[in-house]
């Protein structure tokens, strides 16, 4: 009975202190450009020894990847694919076989959007990522985003 106490608080404790774990925080922010066009920027800063993965990853990748969606807004037309404007790190493993595209510190996704009229609006969505350090992986996680134009 002692053990299996002691396992389920060592349990406990291990889900608790990944819950607290938030290596990255994000910003989120829209720069006119033109009339009626926008840049979306979605910048994710990054804390020292962690890493988020880029949108595209290697075939022999195990990460889960970024990903951007946006909510529908009859108000708006995507412009292009969502960039990645930051310093790519190509990582491979040699240990495991396994490699991944990353970032460290900080990376920015930036879409050009258009409005279709004049009119104020949002653009919304989520952004689903996962981190990792030298020593362990945290689970995915999804953040939502409202932005005004």
């Amino acid at each position: 009975m002692k053990k299996l106490f002691f396992l389920t608080a060592i349990c406990l404790a291990t889900i608790a202190v990944s819950a607290q774990l938030n290596p990255v925080s994000w910003s989120y922010s829209a720069k006119k450009i033109s009339d009626k066009t926008y840049e979306l920027h979605i910048v994710a800063s990054i804390q020292s020894g962690w890493h988020l993965y880029s949108q595209s990853q290697p075939e022999d990748a195990i990460a889960e990847p970024t990903q951007v969606t946006f909510n529908k807004n009859p108000l708006l037309s995507f412009e292009g694919k969502l960039k990645e404007e930051g310093k790519l790190e190509k990582f491979h493993d040699p240990k495991i076989d396994i490699s991944a595209n990353q970032y460290s510190s900080k990376v920015s996704f930036v879409q050009v959007v258009k409005l279709k009229a004049k009119a104020k609006t949002n653009i919304t969505g989520s952004v689903r990522f996962q981190t990792c350090n030298d020593e362990k992986c945290l689970p995915p996680k999804t953040v939502t985003f409202n932005v005004a134009l």
